[in-house]
């Protein structure tokens, strides 16, 4: 039953579409303005790289969605009002120690 379960699993990871194209995301010179415009899967994608840079290595591999989403919440209304400041800055405002 495992092996069934991990061979449907390869298979889908196989068949799904592929990216229509791949997309380089400086971090180091992105801007508010650029994180609020971009596409969903790039502001995911950032959310996700904040919250992992900021977690750092002493803190346990475990996502609170919860403080997740708080964050990006205060992520977005930051960037809303500061459209020229960079992610990074934005970022150490938001969730650096």
């Amino acid at each position: 039953m495992k092996t069934t379960g991990a061979l449907l699993f390869a298979a889908g990871l196989l068949l799904s579409p592929a990216p229509a194209h791949a997309v380089v995301v400086d971090l180091s010179t992105m801007t508010c303005k650029q994180f609020v415009e971009g596409s969903q899967d790039e502001i995911k994608m950032v959310l996700t790289w904040m919250d992992g840079w900021y977690k750092g290595d002493s803190d346990e591999a475990i996502i609170d969605t919860d403080v997740f989403v708080e964050n990006a919440k205060k992520f977005g209304t930051f960037c809303g009002k500061n459209p020229t400041v960079s992610i990074v800055t934005a970022a150490e405002k938001i969730l650096g120690r």
